[in-house]
């Protein structure tokens, strides 16, 4: 084979056994956790003799609909969705040919095959470990309130908060649409109320990078001034000073394990949708502390908020910070401005 370079015919094989050995993945956003995500998955379906079709619906339920209307008529055996939609119709989905098995997100009235992670009790033990440290003004960056995962984590901290008799004050949740920039205005916000918060919470990888470089943008100390708990770990995040304490979730693990649901789907279909305790997986995430969580300071030891000015967006890059000393300044600029541009560059991939 190897001497005439002959290559068998997929096609023809497709017809033959009825398979295309080609599984279809739909994700709401090509970024850093979506990508460890399809490694695990692509790892996977690999050793099972399968290739994997990715997709970006751009959290757009219409878009998502198209997808795997395209999807259905390039025949793939199944299908790995994390839904944009709140609430999936179960009897049609359930009687879907090829099959689908949800992932990170678990829509409401769906339990063919799920596989997520533990969003309110990962949230929940960050926000303890800074109860734990004596922080009692607590704020979150939250996602979009119509995605279940930022719900989950929102209502993380709430319960946390409520265990301790510590109210959540309206004006300490803002929601940052999972995106840095987002993440960065949010914070903005919250950081120049009359009374901030002591610490923060931001409810992903994107939103910490918007969180941290607003906190350079106001010439705050991290972790003196105000603590941080962020969201996922990558490599670059040891780029940061100080070393982020983040919420890790087994990004990799859970494309492996929702690719195994879905080959076993395949394989013997009926059996697994009567098996329907075993069609739900839950993975939980670890609290990874580091250096950016200590006890906060006292009240007389922070500048007033109302006397920081907000940067405009659009001078935001411009006008040097005034508080840091010059060195650490220039480190945390350098390292915001690299990982910024990351993050612009994983968005246009």
């Amino acid at each position: 084979m190897a001497t005439l370079d002959y290559h068998p015919n997929e096609v023809a094989r497709s017809l033959k056994v009825s398979r295309t050995f080609t599984i279809g993945m739909v994700v709401p956003d090509f970024n850093f956790f979506f990508n460890e995500v399809f490694l695990g998955v692509e790892t996977k379906a690999r050793a099972s003799g399968f290739s994997v079709v990715l997709c970006d619906s751009h959290d757009d339920p219409v878009q998502e609909r198209d997808l795997l209307a395209m999807l259905v008529r390039r025949r793939v055996d199944g299908i790995l969705l994390a839904s944009a939609q709140l609430n999936l119709a179960e009897s049609r989905l359930a009687r879907r040919r090829p099959p689908i098995v949800c992932f990170d997100r678990d829509p409401a009235g769906f339990k063919v095959g799920v596989v997520v992670i533990d969003n309110v009790l990962a949230s929940f033990e960050a926000t303890r470990h800074l109860i734990e440290l004596g922080h009692r003004r607590i704020a979150v960056i939250a996602g979009p309130e119509t995605t279940l995962t930022g719900r989950g984590r929102v209502e993380g901290v709430r319960k946390a908060l409520q265990e301790a008799d510590i109210p959540l004050r309206e004006e300490y949740v803002r929601s940052g649409g999972f995106s840095s920039e987002g993440g960065y205005r949010a914070a903005l916000e919250i950081l120049q109320l009359p009374t901030p918060p002591t610490a923060l919470l931001a409810c992903n990888n994107r939103m910490t990078l918007g969180l941290m470089r607003a906190i350079k943008d106001l010439s705050l100390k991290c972790p003196q001034e105000v603590s941080v708990v962020g969201f996922d770990e990558f490599d670059w995040y040891e780029l940061f000073s100080p070393r982020l304490t983040t919420v890790v979730q087994p990004s990799c693990e859970l494309g492996k394990q929702a690719t195994e649901m879905l080959l076993q789907v395949i394989e013997a279909p009926d059996r697994h949708l009567e098996n329907h305790e075993g069609n739900r997986v839950v993975l939980k995430a670890e609290l990874h502390l580091h250096d950016s969580t200590v006890p906060p300071a006292s009240s007389s030891g922070r500048p007033q908020q109302n006397s920081i000015p907000l940067i405009p967006k659009s001078s935001a890059a411009t006008e040097p910070a005034a508080s840091p000393p010059p060195e650490q300044s220039s480190d945390m600029e350098g390292q915001v401005r690299r990982l910024g541009d990351a993050a612009e560059l994983n968005q246009e991939r």
